[in-house]
Parts: structure tokens; sequence; C-alpha cells
């Protein structure tokens, strides 16, 4: 099943089903046992007409965040240990990304606040002062205020690679700024744990050119989901739950740089499609 969170209100589909969900967004996902909560929700919910419901969806939808905060876990696959590593051979800090990998702890980091979070169909913002800015997408937990993973999205961590290979302590500029994240198209909530084998995919358009095309399996990371999770949740709270977003495996090669007007499409099975344009602050 599917959560969205539209300006039309929060909307569940199940199957070719669409009901109405309590406003309180936070109020819905914070929960053991989501998807149980959800089916016994759906037996005295109201129901929506399906025109109606897929319009919303398709029109009106919002990043499908609340009050939450979204983290980012970094170098958990191998091709991202490679990238940061290349990106970060003139500043001397490449081995730093090779023992990230290697250790029995993993690299997070905050990312973003929820009212800097772009939606489906919304704008990703590249840095003005930043020459090489890619997108990265990748699978984001959401985890309960218990620190269990109850769902997931679709998430692109755009990253400055110019800023962060001059230095890995500007990693917060290179990541943390006005619409470097999008998350979408809603929530996608099953019984249990998402499938090893479930695949990836991104497109870069150009106007009608195709710029760049990959596609992965969540199984090529290193570290499993319930591991990060509960690093994240070792020594912080998060009192309506959290965003993680589990790093990146497909990344453009090193001549390649986002420009203004480019199409980042980003798919993954089973949860949909983010779509987002970039743009300039």
């Amino acid at each position: 099943m599917h959560l969205y969170k539209t300006i039309k209100g929060n909307i569940l589909q199940h199957k070719e089903k669409y009901y109405l969900l309590p406003a309180d967004w936070d109020f819905v996902i914070n929960r053991d046992k989501l998807q149980a909560y959800l089916l016994v929700f759906m037996l005295t919910a109201e129901t929506l007409d399906g025109g109606t419901a897929k319009t919303a969806i398709r029109d009106h939808l919002l990043p499908p965040i609340g009050s939450q905060e979204l983290w980012a876990a970094g170098v958990t696959y191998l091709r991202s240990r490679d990238a940061r590593m290349e990106e970060s051979e003139d500043s001397g800090a490449a081995d730093c990304y090779q023992r990230v990998y290697e250790a029995e702890r993993p690299e997070l980091f905050f990312k973003s606040l929820p009212h800097r979070v772009s939606g489906q169909g919304g704008t990703i913002h590249i840095r003005k002062d930043s020459i090489w800015n890619v997108p990265e997408p990748e699978l984001v937990l959401y985890i309960n205020a218990a620190g269990d993973i109850q769902a997931y999205t679709i998430g692109n961590d755009v990253s400055s690679r110019s800023i962060e290979g001059e230095n890995p302590l500007y990693l917060p500029q290179a990541k943390v700024y006005e619409r470097s994240a999008a998350l979408g198209p809603g929530l996608y909530v099953p019984e249990g744990p998402i499938p090893a084998d479930t695949a990836i995919d991104m497109k870069i358009f150009r106007g009608s050119e195709l710029m760049y095309e990959g596609t992965t399996a969540i199984d090529r990371m290193k570290r499993s989901l319930t591991e990060l999770a509960g690093w994240l949740y070792k020594e912080t709270d998060f009192e309506t739950g959290c965003f993680l977003m589990t790093g990146t495996c497909l990344i453009p090669a090193n001549e390649f740089t986002l420009q203004v007007g480019d199409v980042v499409e980003i798919g993954i099975s089973g949860i949909g499609k983010l779509r987002n344009v970039v743009a300039i602050k």
C-alpha cells in the first residue's frame, strides 16, 4: 500500500481503492506496525472516488514528510566510495573514504529540515558556488520513534562534488542547502522488509537528450538497512520518527555536472518514480 501527502489531504491507496487519512501526517505514520494499523483503519475510513484521488496524487503532491528530520548515510556502496576517493584525491583526503567503507561505524550526516525538502515535480537546486553538481538516487527509510523501519520512499541527495572534494570538512556545505533534497512520490508501506533485489534506476534529461541512465539493486549495499537505522538511533531520539537516505550507487561520469533545466527521474520498483527539475536559488 502507498500513502500520499497532497494539498487536498492525506490519501491511502490499497490496490485500486483510495481512503482519506486523518489530517495529521505525523499521527498517521509514527506507529508500530504501520501496515497493520492502516489495514484496520480501512474498515471504517472514508473512501474516495478513484478519479478524484488520482487527480490529487498526480497534480497536488507534497513531499511525504511532516515534522521529521532527513538524515543520510554515505559510502554504503563500493561505487560511492570510489567516486568520493576520486573527487578528494587532490586534497589528500581520499583515504578517509576507504576507512569509512571498511569501518564498523557508518557515515551518517544530517541532510535537511522538512521545509527545505522538495517533492514530486518540484525543483532541486544546485549551488552557484559549485562547478560540479550531481544527483544521488537513494532508497529512503521512514523509521518511527521507536527506531523501527515502517515505510520507504525515493530520495535525491543532490550534492556539490567540487565543494566536498576540496575538503571533507566542507561536507555540510556540499550537502545541506535549500532544495538540496527531494522525497517522493509517497510512502510505500509493505507487509515486510523491502526485497533485497529491489531495483533503483535514474535517468537525467537535458532537453530531449538522455544524458545519463543507470540501474542498480539495493543488495549491492555493504550495510543492512536495519544496521543503518540502529546507528542513527543509537544516541539520538526522534519524537515523530526520522527519514534516512541509505546511499547511492549510481553516479554519472566525472565530466558530467547538472545544469539548470535538467530533469532527473528516479524510479524504485514497488515505490514509484520521483521527477524533479534543476534550478538555482
